[in-house]
């Protein structure tokens, strides 16, 4: 969830999207993950959403959207499952695809004991220790790939996905 300047508090995100055409909207704790029912493109969905926060809250922030299938899908390709303590892998989304040079430089990056690895549409970090401690995080990666991300852990992608199904 942003924080600080950047601050959406959920029960006026909540509020605000409610009020302004998208339907059965609800978040998840303080996560900066919101949850709508419209027919607008996922275009439309992020630069509307930009907008309202912007205007309504504050923050110009990138909004990144994803539909439960998608998400769904994320999990299912993720390169670590089988080998990795799932409560180390984290997830990231990004706002438009990464270049291929750039995701290709970092991959010829040593990480130690972390690993980062690229699928279709995200990429998936395996951080061991104390992720606050490793070099890689999501500021880290969208300075490197020059596009904004968001990153998310298993728990978080599971409850949400949980939640786009119980419409």
């Amino acid at each position: 969830m942003p924080t600080g300047k950047n601050k959406v508090p959920m029960e006026q995100l909540r509020e605000v999207l409610g009020k302004n055409g998208f339907e059965n909207v609800r978040t998840y704790i303080a996560s900066g993950n919101a949850l709508v029912e419209t027919d607008l493109s996922v275009r439309d969905i992020e630069t509307k959403v930009h907008d309202l926060i912007k205007e309504h809250i504050g923050p110009d922030l990138t909004i990144i959207v994803r539909t439960g299938a998608q998400l769904q899908k994320v999990l299912d390709e993720n390169p670590f499952k089988e080998s990795r303590d799932i409560s180390r892998v984290f997830f990231v989304s990004f706002a438009r695809k990464p270049a291929s040079p750039n995701i290709e430089k970092l991959q010829e990056e040593d990480f130690g004991d972390c690993q980062l690895k690229f699928g279709e549409d995200a990429a998936y970090m395996y951080i061991p220790g104390d992720a606050s401690r490793s070099k890689l995080s999501n500021n880290f990666l969208e300075k490197k790939l020059d596009v904004s991300a968001t990153m998310r852990n298993f728990n978080t992608m599971s409850k949400l996905i949980e939640m786009s199904h119980n419409d």
